[in-house]
């Protein structure tokens, strides 16, 4: 079955269970179910190792999805997006300064939904300079619309010794909760291993998705070891033109996985160094069949093996 034809399975449930929205920070009793019909029980969730605190597998990723003119009707198109992310079990939403108007658009977002009391708030500062970093992060702070982050990043390790005073303060001061660091694409990984090597810290972000496994070599393992928790960026990066109308092994579907989204998604929180992934989306039935990834049963090390073979067979 593909991301397609899913989508199409699961629409008249969604609806009956998601619409009409109406904008609400508590989840009643039939917001509960709708997660649980779609899910089949409670969001899995890990501990990260710093702080003991849990958080869902799935999060939502915000480069380029919602990077919108900031529009009545984008606002509210976002809105629900977000809201349908916190009734099926969502709370980890991640952004930075780098990705257009969404921090904006999350404020406005979050504004409408009265500051869902579930929210896990990520960003980054990516900026150079001491005073710059500060302003920057007060700065998303006030487009947010809140007074302390859950996690603040340093993106793409800028000026990241500078950053990591400022953070080391605030975490302090109870500004922000938990500290990281991030990259993608592959970029920096000599440079990130050192890091994680000899400087203590709650969260770092990569890339890693079933094609570019390369930190599965040395950075997951070490992550692990450090007790530092794993955010995966790009778990899709272009996998879909791989398994376009191809069919879903059959061990994955006895494993109730349903959709290559899912499969790719299954891949990467499996591991075991990985806290959770965030996925980006701008559509509702994307976003619901990523939610998905995050209820039931979990590839075991010889599944996940297998999918790797799986994968490579479609390249």
């Amino acid at each position: 079955m593909n991301r397609r034809q899913f989508t199409k399975s699961i629409s008249l449930l969604t609806a009956a269970t998601m619409a009409p929205l109406a904008f609400s920070n508590t989840k009643s009793k039939k917001d509960l179910a709708a997660g649980a019909v779609l899910g089949k029980g409670n969001i899995l969730t890990n501990k990260i190792p710093s702080s003991g605190q849990s958080i869902p597998l799935i999060g939502f990723g915000t480069s380029r999805n919602i990077s919108l003119d900031l529009t009545p009707e984008n606002i509210t198109k976002c809105t629900a997006l977000i809201e349908t992310f916190f009734k099926l079990g969502g709370t980890m939403i991640d952004s930075s300064p780098m990705y257009g108007t969404s921090e904006q658009m999350i404020g406005h977002c979050l504004k409408n939904l009265d500051y869902p009391k579930e929210l896990f708030s990520t960003t980054k500062v990516w900026t150079r300079g001491k005073q710059e970093g500060i302003e920057q992060m007060r700065q998303s702070m006030k487009l947010w619309g809140i007074k302390k982050f859950d996690l603040m990043q340093i993106h793409n390790l800028v000026d990241w010794q500078l950053h990591l005073d400022t953070l080391r303060n605030w975490q302090e001061e109870g500004i922000v909760k938990h500290i990281g660091i991030t990259t993608s694409h592959g970029r920096s990984h000599a440079e990130l291993e050192k890091i994680l090597a000899t400087v203590p810290l709650d969260f770092v972000q990569l890339t890693y998705n079933v094609k570019d496994r390369a930190v599965e070599n040395r950075l997951l393992p070490l992550a692990l070891d450090r007790g530092i928790a794993v955010i995966v960026n790009r778990p899709f990066n272009g996998l879909f033109g791989y398994s376009k109308n191809q069919e879903l092994p059959e061990y994955m579907q006895e494993l109730g996985c349903k959709s290559w989204a899912q499969f790719y998604l299954k891949f990467v929180i499996s591991h075991p160094a990985v806290t959770c992934a965030i996925p980006a989306t701008s559509k509702a039935k994307h976003l619901k069949d990523n939610m998905l990834a995050g209820y039931g049963e979990l590839p075991d090390k010889k599944t996940r093996q297998l999918m790797v073979e799986s994968f490579k067979k479609l390249i």
